[in-house]
């Protein structure tokens, strides 16, 4: 399988999404650690800054108009115009509290937005402290369209990726601490897995054309990082006081999984390359599989898998 990998002006192209149409119709947009958000062609050949949200971008999502939500880890939830470069700030807290860690999102017909809070505690710069620590206070929100946001799901080890299913179901969260998907039935029913031991840490979620739940596997699981996370609190605090070198470390690999509403595991693609790692961010549409990394300065896009 040939990973092509097109060169982003930034470092950490965290997430990916893909214009489905519109005057940017299969364009890809993403985000970087200096708060540029960009627009890439279908074909890689063009790369235009479209705004800066003076925050730290991390999920994308598109309006129907063709604006990008964006959870902006710094400012909360934005709506940001490609094509005048307007940033609109949606929301920064629930229940009167400001958000601590905005990470990711989905987005339902009706136009209601659930994103994630990964954390109470520790904001995007002390993600590593989420992760060995495992505060367990991550949350999944549901934002109305007249703006009213609600805490649907608390509890959640770093809450991270939402995709909302085919057919308006559920909503999958993925807990990167964890190693799950966690599924929260709009029903009623008890939050249970679409997935669970995953074999490694996921990050970002979506749902694809397929129909499929993709999921990034970020690193696979660290035997350091599993017991850390259950090792004694003076012990996981002064793990990141170290110097970095010494800190464990995301190895160098490019995996995504894809389940279908049943939890079953339909693709499991798994490379090795020296050019790209760390899959953040994965979207399918139309038969390609773009990928997104909080660790590199570029994107990339493989075929997918045939089922």
């Amino acid at each position: 399988m040939t990973l092509t990998v097109y060169a982003v002006p930034a470092m950490g192209a965290e997430d990916v999404v893909v214009a489905g149409a519109g005057p940017d119709q299969g364009a890809v947009f993403t985000g970087t650690a200096d708060g540029t958000i960009w627009r890439i062609s279908h074909d890689g050949a063009r790369i235009d800054a479209v705004a800066r949200t003076g925050g730290r971008p991390l999920g994308l999502e598109i309006d129907p108009d063709g604006r990008l939500l964006v959870c902006d880890a710094r400012r909360g939830v934005l709506r940001v115009d490609p094509r005048s470069g307007g940033v609109e700030q949606v929301t920064d807290r629930v229940d009167g509290v400001p958000l601590t860690f905005c990470n990711n999102a989905a987005l339902a017909p009706d136009g209601t937005v659930w994103f994630t809070d990964s954390s109470r505690r520790f904001g995007i710069d002390r993600w590593k402290d989420e992760m060995l620590q495992n505060t367990r206070t991550g949350r999944l929100i549901r934002l109305d369209p007249d703006g009213t946001t609600t805490v649907v799901a608390d509890g959640l080890a770093f809450a991270n990726g939402v995709a909302l299913a085919p057919d308006g179901s559920f909503v999958a969260v993925a807990e990167c601490a964890g190693r799950t998907v966690v599924r929260h039935w709009l029903d009623g029913r008890p939050r249970d897995h679409l997935a669970a031991d995953l074999p490694g840490y996921p990050d970002n979620i979506s749902t694809g054309s397929d129909g499929l739940i993709w999921v990034t596997i970020a690193s696979p699981t660290d035997p350091v990082v599993e017991r850390l996370q259950h090792a004694p609190g003076w012990l996981q605090r002064s793990i990141t006081r170290v110097p970095e070198r010494l800190q464990p470390k995301p190895r160098r690999t490019v995996r995504v999984q894809a389940y279908d509403v049943t939890g079953e595991l339909v693709h499991d693609v798994d490379l090795d390359s020296p050019d790209f790692h760390m899959v953040t961010g994965v979207r399918e549409h139309d038969g390609r599989v773009w990928l997104g990394s909080l660790h590199e300065p570029a994107v990339a896009v493989i075929r997918s898998p045939a089922r």
